[in-house]
């Protein structure tokens, strides 16, 4: 049993359970900021010697997986790329990806760098069918970290990941409680979750090659032949049961975006133009959390990368992006800097509450309607028409300067509000 919402007891067949997968992670990352490398065969490592740590769809087609020695990779497929790894970026896209499942649900539980379970068993009311928020979180992703990702969403762990693993690359697959079964019972038993190559042996010397074959095979029998807990687990698993939560994290009360220049820079209008790029994207972020926060923070990232964090407090608390980016913009004039050569910027707000429960002390000249209300309606017409449906003048795609991802950064002057 689950808790709902409320805290009430929930059926397991209930429960909403999603997995991510990034597609190919490291090479996805590595062809988000190389484009003239799309569509050729290329991996990430083993650019001299050393292993493949990840490699793109069409080197895989030629053979090249990764964990496999450069030296094969390079006589399987001669005409790769090889590409040295760059793991401080991998970490960034990988924290913009938790960052965008936090808005989502705050059941959310990493499995690696790259992939994830999300239990999103209440959100249905605030944001739609389990499909609808796979179809979000898969546009969000894309849009922000320009980078695919595969979304299966069944009632448990293990459903969802088999769902996800079936829709690879970049696809979305649902499995309801009542297809479970004749979605599973076809599948070859090395499919299921820890069936490695000796206990797929051992299932194979049984006769048993196919999940359905196992699932109608006496439980007794398989925990005979594989031990009390492996057969039982398996005998489970091969009928869809799994009670296995989704280990949620901490609560975390702080949303926050960053990003990495393609190259240094000394240039502040640039860097002001990032910023406030960064307080757009985590306040869009906050307005789907509905959430409001009273504490903003700016880290900045030199190009010998020393990082340092200046944070300051608001009087109300807020979710627009002028408030926050003021805010910031505060904490990078109290840092007196000099043409100092700047690598990262990053904006996060702090002290996160629920909308419902923060108090707004109203002044007597304040409009009905303010910059809140534009851009709640800019969020709907994104929504609806994709992320290019509004944007701030001082981000529009003439001025981006290229950074290590998706986003850019204004270069021709000041950031301004609309």
């Amino acid at each position: 049993m689950t808790p709902d919402m409320t805290g009430s007891p929930m059926p397991d067949h209930h429960r909403v359970i999603v997995h991510v997968d990034m597609d190919a992670f490291y090479a996805s990352v590595e062809l988000a900021r190389r484009p003239e490398l799309r569509g050729r065969a290329m991996w990430v490592g083993g650019a001299e010697r050393g292993v493949v740590l990840s490699a793109s769809y069409e080197a895989r087609a030629r053979g090249v997986r990764s964990g496999m020695p450069s030296s094969r990779a390079r006589r399987l497929c001669p005409e790769g790329v090889p590409v040295p790894p760059d793991f401080d970026r991998y970490t960034e896209v990988s924290d913009g990806v938790f960052a965008i499942f936090r808005t989502l649900t705050g059941q959310v539980e990493p499995v690696s760098i790259d992939e994830g379970f999300l239990d999103i068993t209440g959100t249905g009311r605030r944001l739609g069918t389990p499909l609808e928020v796979g179809e979000l979180l898969r546009a969000q992703v894309s849009d922000e970290q320009r980078i695919s990702c595969s979304v299966g969403i069944g009632p448990s762990k293990f459903v969802a990941k088999l769902a996800s693993n079936h829709c690879k690359p970049d696809g979305l697959h649902q499995v309801l409680p009542d297809q479970v079964t004749a979605f599973l019972h076809p599948l070859p038993v090395e499919k299921i979750w820890g069936v490695g190559e000796s206990t797929a042996a051992q299932l194979h010397k049984l006769g048993l090659t196919t999940v359905g074959q196992l699932a109608h095979t006496p439980k007794p029998t398989l925990q005979q032949a594989l031990g009390a807990h492996l057969g039982g687990w398996l005998y489970d698993l091969s009928w869809g049961r799994d009670s296995r939560q989704v280990e949620g994290e901490p609560t975390e009360r702080s949303i926050g975006s960053q990003e990495t220049f393609s190259r240094d820079t000394d240039d502040p209008r640039l860097v002001h133009t990032e910023i406030l790029r960064m307080a757009a994207r985590t306040c869009s972020r906050m307005r789907q959390a509905e959430v409001l926060g009273r504490g903003v923070s700016l880290s900045v990232r030199f190009a010998d990368f020393t990082t340092i964090t200046r944070t300051t407090q608001l009087a109300t608390p807020t979710d627009v992006t002028d408030e926050v980016y003021a805010a910031a913009m505060r904490c990078w004039n109290k840092l007196h800097l000099q043409r100092a050569r700047v690598r990262r910027v990053g904006v996060r707000v702090e002290r996160l509450i629920d909308k419902e429960d923060a108090f707004q002390q109203l002044t007597l000249d304040a409009p009905e309607r303010g910059m809140r209300e534009a851009e709640l309606a800019a969020d709907a017409a994104i929504a609806r028409f994709g992320p290019d449906a509004v944007r701030r003048g001082s981000l529009t795609e003439r001025s981006r300067l290229q950074v290590r991802g998706p986003a850019g950064v204004g270069a021709s002057g000041p950031p301004s509000c609309p």
